[in-house]
């Protein structure tokens, strides 16, 4: 979870800890367990998303590659790489930018 103060309430990053990238289906696992129902979805890199809201809470987890979340409101930003995990709370303005080497993310809403 971020201990960072500029981030929005309720803005949580959990970093992988594994030694060994994640598996996609076990955190699609996972996922489905929480109650999620989970999509796949891939960006080459460069790719950018201008600031939007989202009316529902976002689980993203990196499967590949990276990309970094800007949070306009509060001027601060997050890099995930391969396993982390994004919380972010509906109606949170944010944007992004996939890293050089693309991202696939495994993504829902609740």
């Amino acid at each position: 979870m971020l201990n960072e103060p500029r981030f929005p309430q309720g803005v949580e990053v959990e970093r992988w800890k594994g030694f060994i990238k994640p598996h996609r289906v076990g955190l699609e696992l996972k996922m489905i367990a929480e109650g999620l129902s989970p999509f796949c979805w891939s960006n080459g890199p460069g790719y950018r998303y201008s600031p939007h809201r989202h009316s529902r809470t976002q689980i993203l987890y990196v499967l590949e590659g990276s990309i970094t979340f800007t949070l306009p409101d509060s001027q601060a930003e997050v890099e995930l790489r391969i396993g982390d995990r994004l919380l972010l709370p509906a109606n949170v303005l944010h944007s992004a930018v996939v890293g050089s080497q693309g991202v696939t993310c495994l993504d829902a809403e609740r």
